[in-house]
Parts: structure tokens; sequence; C-alpha cells
């Protein structure tokens, strides 16, 4: 990408980048890759709480980006366009996979963390994604961006494509649901 910034040492903004990918230049992609590749596989493991399924989600997603980074209007964040692209994909993926529950509930595994420590933790994650499994979707989202993902209230509105209040609305819903459901942990949630 010539005249993008690279000799200066100033890195081009996600706007610069997304459009280089819309004229179908490989390097703004790698680039966008490489600046929201992290967060975007945190967000699609927490949404389908599979990292095989999460690492599908976000190929497709970089996919969606550079066969339609000519459609983004700046309308909002490139991020709050890309949350809303990682959303859609993983929603989908969760409907293809429905009947394959299991898949869901896999647990991560610490090699440092002691046997007990471990065996607590996981039996704690997993009823946390079990219960997080079970929330409507836009619960589960509204959730998964404010809490995990550390958005703030503006930007999880935005994503949602509702008002704040809504917003505030569902996580009050979303909260109660998994207190109910996690009453014996209720420390883990709040």
């Amino acid at each position: 990408m010539s005249g993008s910034g690279d000799d200066t040492g100033t890195e081009p903004s996600d706007e610069t980048l997304v459009a280089a990918v819309a004229r179908g230049e490989e390097r703004a992609l790698e680039l966008l890759i490489r600046r929201h590749g992290g967060w975007a596989a945190r967000f699609a493991e927490r949404l389908t709480g599979n990292a095989a399924m999460a690492d599908e989600v976000v190929q497709n997603g970089f996919l969606k980006i550079w066969q339609k980074a000519g459609t983004w209007e700046g309308r909002s964040r490139f991020s709050t366009w890309f949350y809303r692209v990682l959303h859609n994909l993983a929603i989908d993926q969760l409907r293809a996979q429905r009947n394959d529950h299991d898949e869901l509930d896999e647990s991560l595994h610490d090699e440092r963390a002691g046997p007990q420590r471990l065996a607590e933790r996981d039996q704690r994650d997993a009823r946390v994604r079990a219960a997080l499994a079970t929330l409507p979707e836009r619960q589960r989202l509204a959730l998964v961006l404010s809490h995990y993902e550390g958005c703030s209230q503006a930007e999880a509105a935005a994503i949602l494509g509702i008002g704040e209040g809504a917003l505030e609305s569902l996580l009050s819903r979303a909260r109660a649901t998994l207190r109910n459901a996690l009453s014996d942990e209720r420390g883990d949630i709040t």
C-alpha cells in the first residue's frame, strides 16, 4: 500500500484500510486482521462457546470484509460494524449446529492450575457457558459485549441497533436469568 503511512511509522486508520481493501489491496486486509483478529476471536468464542467454531466465524468475517468492504458506509466505527458481522455469522453457525449442543460445552484448560482448582473452574465455566447459551440471542449478545468485550453502553447499543435504554433492559433481564440459573455462584456474574 503505497502512501499509507508505513514509512512514517504511523499506522493507517481502519477507514483507510477498508477503502484499500475495497480496491483489492491484500496488504490492507492483512493489517486489519493483525489489528482486529485477537478481539474478534475472543468475541466469537464467547458467543459460540467453541474455539473451532469461533475460528470459522472469524475467518468468514474477514472474508466478508474482503468481499463487502465497498459496501461499508462509514456511519459507525469499523469495529462496531465488524462486531455486527461477527455476531450475525456466529448466530448463523449456532443455528446450523443447534443439534450439536455438546460442542458448545467444551472446557478450556489451564495446565498451571492445580487439579482441585482446575476442576472447580471447569465446572463453573461450564455452568456459565451453559447458562449463557440458554439466553435469548440479543440478551446474550448484550451481556457479551458489555461484560466480556468491555464495550461502552453506547457502542454495545449501536452494535445491537438499539437505544441505550433498551440495552439496559436486555442486560437486566440477562443478569436476572443468569442469577437464577447460577444461584449458588452469584459472585461470578455480577
